[in-house]
């Protein structure tokens, strides 16, 4: 805003000072680091704004109702009336007592004054500081607020302290000159400035006067004596404060206070002593700060990723990120994971490590806790032969023979989708996980002859082909809890894969957040073809016709025929030295003879132990290749390959702007950090000179 034409300028000594600080204010440095400033602080009414005006020659308010309650920064500069009311009006402040607006604000009024005689300089003005409040006016809020305020301007090293103190008031009290003390104990940037001579009781001058002469005996920057404009004289408006001063100097006993240490001239003079050394000193600690700025501006542009604004840009920029995907799921699967760091910082990305893991534990568990009722794998003991062999009445007589393994088994061991957020939003796609009940340890024997009485017909020496589904069904009823466990955990794995690659390679939550948003709908649709492979690989083992083309069949079932031969015979063998146990043939007659329920059971046993293994290694492979690795992890459709180029290729302008677009802002933000490297590169340069 426009200046009233003034008749004095702060100089600096130093030409050359004075060109970089030129220069340094044309590349906006002011914004960035803080320039050497004066600030002017006191306690209220102590008359700092009238010294700055005396500086400035700006006319500020002196009416209670405007008394100084927010900073006020002046930068002068070299190049080619301020309403007081509207300010408060603007920064809402109270106009009058009683209103429900605050008395004093944080905000900074910022005034510019340009000149060709200008030195580059900036000048604050902070509210004076109170310990007392004013009923309707003032609160401890206020009193805080100020201090604090006035703290942060004093303990900037780059600032220049203009202490004001009324000469009528008790030195010893001043609270301004303590803080200023404890700040700047060297008094290496205080200038301390007596005001309000002419309030001074009579008879009491020359205390005023010989502090003056104690702080230049003391070898400190001393005290400035300066005389302004009393409130009448002001309301006059016709009396010129410079010319006041002058004849006030005149009149005993303040001609006896030494002219370096009198008037507004003294205190400019004193200035122009202080301010070279200081900028040259405060030069020097400006090149790193501005060196350190400058690294975390761009840092910080940096963080925020290459520029997105146009559809090119940001189709570019998607399909970086589909090929650093891809990069990350090839080496995932292939177990590579020592390329890249961010295989060790999360481990939800050792997707091959994670899924063979998942693959021993659901091999484990079938083989273990898959069956119903445990066969009869061990030879029998000669005593098992008799007609005690049918084991209903140890099942009655001894319960706790047939009682179940004590503990049961989770179907889902991994990525609880209650606990991790990375699988919530699978929450209704995936099955919850089930209590898998031990197998019985004893008693299939009698289980089969129940259910071999319960389904037989009028065959002789046979039994109903129909008995082993219905056995198999039966003995197979965990497989589908732990195959749904299994594929909910391997689905669980790749979503959280995907979900952590994406927010890797993108370096924004945001973006990958959308990405994942769009991808949703197709990923649960692969989900559930897994799931359904799963389904139909149930219905098969366990619904369908038992049939197996393996060789293995046979061999087992051979080889559970033997061992019960073994068993009957081993009671009637001998030990014979030369040929170790021998059975003599006429000891095979005497062998005991079951009954025809008897040997048909024994029978269907060892036809179910035999197919039951190999439907169940079957059983195993064919989940873990079909629905797992080849529906989910290494197929030409698993989730992984949904999004690809094609993807993004296929996506409109629109939807580009959507998943990549930079918000408003964003876009803010990146123009003002490019304008701010470009202005502290150029600043750079200029200290560097």
């Amino acid at each position: 805003m426009p200046i009233e034409t003034r008749t004095r300028s702060l100089e600096l000594a130093d030409p050359a000072l004075l060109e970089k600080i030129d220069k340094l204010f044309a590349c906006n440095m002011g914004e960035y680091v803080s320039l050497p400033q004066l600030v002017v602080v006191g306690d209220q009414s102590c008359g700092k704004s009238s010294v700055l005006e005396a500086l400035t020659k700006i006319n500020f308010p002196r009416d209670s109702g405007l008394c100084t309650r927010f900073a006020t920064h002046i930068i002068f500069r070299r190049d080619t009336n301020l309403v007081l009311r509207e300010v408060h009006e603007a920064m809402n402040l109270s106009s009058c007592d009683g209103d429900q607006k605050p008395t004093f604000s944080n905000s900074v009024l910022q005034l510019e004054i340009r000149g060709p005689n200008e030195s580059h300089l900036s000048v604050i003005d902070v509210p004076g500081i109170f310990n007392n409040t004013t009923s309707d006016r003032t609160t401890k809020n206020d009193i805080a607020l100020v201090r604090n305020m006035v703290l942060s301007y004093m303990q900037n090293q780059r600032s220049i302290m203009l202490a004001v103190v009324p000469a009528n008031a008790d030195i010893a009290t001043q609270e301004i000159i303590e803080m200023a003390s404890e700040i700047d104990p060297e008094e290496g940037r205080t200038l301390r400035i007596l005001t309000k001579p002419d309030l001074v009781d009579k008879g009491a001058e020359h205390k005023v006067i010989q502090l003056i002469h104690d702080g230049n005996a003391n070898g400190q920057l001393g005290w400035i004596l300066v005389r302004n404009l009393g409130q009448k004289q002001l309301q006059a408006g016709n009396v010129d404060r410079d010319t006041e001063e002058r004849m006030f100097y005149q009149h005993a006993p303040w001609n006896h206070v030494p002219p370096g240490n009198y008037g507004v001239s003294a205190l400019m003079a004193c200035l122009q002593d202080l301010l070279t050394p200081h900028v040259r000193r405060e030069f020097l600690s400006l090149r790193p700060e501005v060196t350190k700025r400058l690294k975390d501006s761009k840092d910080l542009l940096q963080s925020l990723g290459a520029q997105r604004e146009t559809p090119e840009q940001q189709r570019r920029i998607l399909l970086d990120i589909v090929s650093a995907f891809q990069e990350i799921t090839r080496h995932a699967l292939a177990a590579n994971y020592g390329v890249n760091c961010v295989f060790d910082e999360d481990k939800d990305l050792r997707l091959a490590t994670l899924v063979s893991l998942r693959n021993d534990v659901f091999s484990n568990d079938l083989a273990h806790w898959g069956h119903t009722y445990t066969f009869r794998s061990k030879p029998e003991r000669p005593e098992d032969t008799d007609g005690s062999v049918d084991d209903r009445e140890e099942r009655r007589n001894n319960p706790s023979d047939t009682e179940k393994q004590q503990g049961t088994l989770q179907s889902r061991k991994n990525w609880d989708t209650t606990q991790n957020m990375s699988v919530a939003d699978l929450e209704e796609s995936l099955h919850v996980s089930e209590p898998v009940e031990p197998p019985f340890e004893r008693g299939i024997l009698s289980w089969i002859e129940e259910v071999y009485s319960n389904s037989r017909g009028f065959e002789i020496g046979k039994f109903n082909p129909t008995l082993l589904s219905i056995l198999m069904r039966k003995q197979s009823v965990k497989w589908p809890i732990l195959a749904r466990g299994y594929i909910s955990d391997i689905i669980s794995v790749v979503h959280a894969f995907i979900r952590q690659a994406l927010e890797v390679v993108s370096k924004n939550t945001q973006i990958s957040t959308k990405i994942m948003s769009l991808l949703m709908d197709d990923l649960v649709e692969k989900y559930k073809q897994a799931i359904s492979k799963v389904e139909f690989l149930l219905r098969i083992e366990r619904d369908g016709t038992p049939l197996t083309l393996n060789h293995y069949f046979n061999d087992n079932l051979e080889k559970c025929r033997q061992k019960r031969m073994y068993s009957t015979a081993a009671k009637n063998s001998i030990d014979n030295c030369k040929h170790g146990e021998v059975v003599r043939l006429s000891d095979l007659a005497h062998q005991h003879h079951m009954s025809n329920i008897e040997h048909t059971v024994r029978d269907i046993h060892d036809i179910l132990d035999s197919y039951y293994k190999v439907a169940r290694k079957r059983f195993l492979d064919t989940v873990c290749m079909q629905a797992a690795d080849y529906c989910l992890v290494t197929g030409p459709e698993a989730p992984m390959k949904l999004f690809s180029p094609s993807w993004v290729n296929d996506l409109s302008n629109e939807r580009l702007e959507e998943i990549v677009g930079e918000g408003r802002a964003l876009k803010r933000r990146r123009r003002q950090l490019q304008k701010e490297i470009e202005d502290l590169e150029a600043g750079k340069a200029v200290l560097m000179k």
